[in-house]
């Protein structure tokens, strides 16, 4: 099978549930100089969304926001687990390499949030970047849309929180300092792994736990609270690297820490599973089995109460030697999807002259 360049996938994508026909692509062609390539294959495209609403609601009881602002839909950290895939499908594309490699972008994201904050039914309610997707994959360096509504916040001093798994945050920390100084903000990373080739199997675009945790060191560093998401918690692949992640996240600065179990919905079960027997062979089936165990004999619940946790013998010991370990470090159970609990600091700013001025 003939190399492909970086950056550039093999299309697969599971049926879209909203579609009435569906496209697939043989596994390989002979070129003309007869070397196999693919039929098809996925390089990264930019579309962008004229929405003009940029905060989302949410109304699950089973998580800690109400408000929620996605600069990006897709990601390109291509995580075979994300809950998130089966969004792709509302735009009529694949829940697979469609959402990994076609991604949309809301440049007006920043100036959409500042006339959200100025209508008079805005009471400063917690945000958090993001409730679906990344808010600082590679995108962001370039967009720096993310940026833009983190300097909104500082503006109207409205409490914000940020989950992400890019070091790309570490840049943006003069606006997360400065934010400090007038709300409440915290970052959390999400690390479910530690060894390294594991990662890389079901996480196939992103930063090493080793990077990530480097960046949770430079949060804390700089004063911004800062926590650890042990998620998903994958039963039989990444629940025996709990022990190293939560130590490595006490002595790099972090404060709290979380985890969630798996979640596959929809179209994520069958990308999980393609890409676990690609990647981990060995291990695909004993994975599979302790997911179903924990779900029912499903691989996936979808109740309110029980789509955040495993059940049963296995997944409980799994979850209690993540309180185990995180109690005897002094780790707070919790992270930055959580509005804190006190008063909003909420303002908006006087005439345009007397504006807060914070970055230039």
């Amino acid at each position: 099978m003939a190399v492909l360049p970086p950056g550039v996938r093999p299309v697969a994508n599971p049926p879209n549930r909203f579609s009435a026909t569906e496209i697939e692509y043989l596994d390989g062609l002979l070129d003309e100089d007869g070397d196999e390539t693919f039929a098809k294959v996925a390089r990264l495209q930019v579309f962008e969304d004229s929405t003009r609403n940029v905060l989302a609601t949410n109304d699950s009881p089973d998580l800690g926001f109400r408000w929620s602002v996605n600069p990006y839909r897709g990601c390109f950290h291509a995580c075979s687990y994300c809950y998130a895939r089966p969004t792709h499908e509302y735009l009529g594309l694949g829940a697979g390499t469609d959402f990994d490699r076609k991604i949309v972008v809301k440049p007006e994201a920043p100036a959409l949030l500042r006339e959200a904050f100025e209508k008079p039914s805005w009471q400063g309610e917690f945000v958090l970047f993001s409730g679906v997707t990344d808010c600082y994959q590679p995108l962001e360096a370039s967009y720096r849309i993310t940026r833009g509504c983190l300097e909104v916040c500082a503006e109207y001093r409205n409490p914000c929180g940020i989950i992400t798994k890019a070091p790309l945050v570490e840049r943006d920390i003069d606006v997360l300092v400065e934010l400090g100084k007038v709300t409440d903000v915290s970052v959390t990373l999400s690390i479910p792994f530690w060894d390294v080739e594991k990662a890389r199997a079901v996480e196939m675009s992103v930063a090493t736990p080793q990077r990530r945790m480097k960046t949770v060191e430079r949060l804390a560093s700089a004063g911004i609270a800062v926590s650890v998401n042990v998620a998903p918690l994958i039963p039989g692949l990444s629940d025996e690297d709990i022990p190293h992640i939560l130590r490595a996240a006490k002595e790099a600065g972090a404060t709290r820490a979380n985890t969630i179990f798996l979640r596959l919905p929809g179209a994520v079960a069958p990308v999980f599973e393609e890409r676990l027997r690609s990647a981990l062979p060995l291990r695909a089936e004993k994975v599979l089995r302790r997911v179903r165990e924990a779900r029912g004999g499903k691989l996936y619940e979808s109740s309110f109460g029980k789509r955040m946790s495993g059940e049963g013998p296995y997944a409980e010991a799994a979850i209690a030697m993540f309180q185990r370990t995180a109690e005897q470090l002094g780790l707070a159970r919790g992270c930055a999807t959580e509005a804190p609990s006190k008063p909003s600091t909420f303002c908006r700013p006087g005439k345009k002259g007397d504006q807060l001025r914070l970055f230039g």
